[in-house]
């Protein structure tokens, strides 16, 4: 609709709306119906007005789209997909698996919050002292059976595992995770 704002000349600033439609404010509807309050209020509707004079009043409503594309993806790039928004409720706990030069460390965390759930790592003293390598296959299997027991106490039976870009599941990893599916934890 074409609507104005005309600015009042008195110090505080008020507007008023001046519609393209006048408002009949005597009339009420005597009826829920909306039919019945333009009938009796003696507006006209056109059911199929042609769509180029609607264009040239403004009056089109867009369709809501669903799903990006991707020119509006590069125009917003840090709006976040529909995914992206849902997936920490939809699997809320997540493993993280990270193997320096020296030590293997894997968390147990819930996405929502940041919490820590369960922590397992070959740099805690009692497995420094116990383990003679603190990088080899038996270690990757003690990580993964200490990150599965104490998730199991923390009441968590799910967790969700994403690789890293360019990460392949082999090697010491696949060990890691194949324990911890041993040992009872689902992977979502």
């Amino acid at each position: 609709m074409a609507a104005s704002c005309v600015s009042s000349s008195s110090s505080s600033s008020s507007f008023t709306l001046q519609s393209q439609f006048p408002i009949n404010r005597s009339l009420k509807p005597v009826s829920l119906s909306w039919r019945a309050s333009i009938q009796q209020s003696n507006l006209s509707i056109n059911l199929a007005p042609s769509n180029r004079t609607l264009k040239n009043q403004g009056f089109v409503v867009q369709a809501a789209w669903t799903r990006r594309s991707r020119s509006e993806a590069e125009k917003r790039p840090n709006k976040k997909s529909w995914k992206q928004r849902t997936d920490m409720y939809m699997r809320p706990f997540q493993l993280n698996i990270f193997f320096s030069k020296r030590f293997i460390h894997a968390k147990v965390m819930h996405r929502g919050t940041s919490k820590v759930i369960s922590v397992a790592t070959t740099n805690a003293k009692d497995l420094r002292n116990t383990l003679p390598s603190l990088i080899d296959n038996e270690a990757c299997r003690v990580i993964g059976r200490l990150i599965a027991e104490r998730s199991k106490e923390a009441d968590v039976f799910a967790v969700a595992f994403e690789a890293k870009k360019n990460e392949r599941i082999e090697g010491r990893l696949a060990i890691v995770l194949d324990t911890i599916k041993d040992n009872g934890i689902i992977f979502v």
